[in-house]
């Protein structure tokens, strides 16, 4: 008897259990039904937040990798040979265009630059002799004094020691350029480095080995590296007349450390020719450096304008997603108070936004906010958050 007795117990204890189990299945139903599980909800359409395009006027820039060079780069070298004396300047102080680098030992130049007076004072003596000896035999010969051959010997040695005093002039001015040459002066204007040579060291005309080298670094040039497809992009942008020339062609840096440089550059010119490895265009742009901020071989970022969007469309980055496909889309709030939607091709990033090329048009509500909460053709209350404004 006590056996039944408990057998029926539990039964009704399991039937109770299995029930209470179904109404909490049936509740948590109810409440994903209600507004959990990113369902639609019951009371009405979802309100998202829409940003309404327009056609703006967008000046276009392109941020490109570059590189410093200088202005004027000279290499010293000794255009004689000889023993350094002394070194006349500080290894990188600036240095102007004729100031003495260097002293070469001068003793043989300058005997070198004796002899070659003395020869011509020589010729000129010579000259002097011939000269009046032509004279005379050129009277004599009227009155048949002298024979003709004696005439032409003496008018040849007059014009032989004419050519010995033009040789001899050469010479001397080699000599005292040579003697000059012993001066190393700088070539140019601008910032000394190191100096490879001390004094008492031997160096030699045409040698390959630098004595030092002169950087002018104001004005400064940045090189910067523009791919050949964007250029070409450009151009038949400008053909087509989707986009104009910039009023401004000026050219901004960014430094490494992130810093916007004070003064603004000119393009200088563009390349003619790609390079064949990278597939990239060389663009020359002039900065003032009055403090030498820049230096030669330095990396720096490029923001170069690249001309004007008068008729731009742009979209907040954050209303655009992408499809299962990779493509770019975004929700758009029709007439209807639908959604809507829309393959969008952008071709750049402006700031925060999206340049359309296609897919999208002024006047379009563009979804912002709620996107998880909505699918195409959904009804929706669009809360309008901006113009552009971001």
């Amino acid at each position: 008897m006590f056996a039944n007795v408990s057998l029926g117990k539990w039964a009704r204890v399991g039937r109770i259990t299995i029930a209470a189990a179904l109404a909490l299945v049936v509740l948590a139903a109810c409440e994903e039904q209600q507004g959990g599980g990113g369902m639609m909800p019951a009371g009405g359409p979802v309100e998202v937040s829409v940003v309404t395009l327009q056609e703006q006027r967008v000046e276009l820039s392109n941020q490109l990798p570059g590189r410093a060079v200088a202005y004027r780069k000279a290499q010293v070298r000794p255009q004689v040979s000889g023993i350094i004396e002394k070194r006349l300047f500080t290894e990188g102080a600036e240095v102007e265009m004729g100031e003495q680098l260097y002293q070469i030992d001068p003793a043989r130049y300058e005997a070198a630059a004796a002899n070659a007076r003395a020869q011509l004072q020589r010729a000129q003596a010579n000259l002097s002799t011939a000269q009046a000896r032509e004279t005379r035999y050129k009277n004599l010969i009227k009155e048949k004094a002298v024979s003709q051959q004696e005439y032409d010997d003496a008018l040849a040695t007059f014009e032989q020691a004419q050519a010995d005093v033009a040789v001899s002039q050469a010479a001397l001015q080699t000599a005292e350029i040579d003697l000059r040459y012993t001066k190393v002066k700088a070539p140019v204007s601008g910032r000394i480095g190191v100096s490879s040579v001390t004094e008492g060291a031997l160096v030699s005309a045409g040698q390959s080995q630098v004595l030092a080298t002169i950087h002018q670094m104001d004005p400064i040039y940045i090189d910067v590296s523009q791919p050949a497809k964007r250029i070409l992009q450009m151009r038949r942008q400008l053909m087509q007349g989707k986009i104009s020339q910039s009023e401004s062609p000026g050219v901004r840096l960014i430094l490494d450390d992130g810093s916007v440089y004070e003064h603004e550059g000119q393009l200088q010119f563009s390349d003619m020719s790609v390079n064949e490895t990278t597939g990239t265009v060389v663009v020359r742009a002039l900065f003032p450096n009055p403090d030498s901020l820049i230096l030669p071989g330095m990396f720096i970022r490029a923001e170069v304008n690249e001309g004007v969007h008068d008729n731009a469309v742009l979209v907040p980055q954050r209303g655009v997603t992408r499809d299962r496909e990779g493509n770019a889309t975004a929700l758009v709030v029709n007439e209807s108070s639908e959604i809507e939607s829309r393959t969008v091709v952008a071709s750049r990033a402006v700031g925060s936004q999206w340049l359309v090329e296609s897919g999208l048009a002024a006047g379009d509500r563009v979804v912002v906010a709620g996107l998880q909460k909505i699918k195409p053709g959904a009804k929706v209350n669009a809360v309008e958050v901006g113009t552009q404004g971001e």
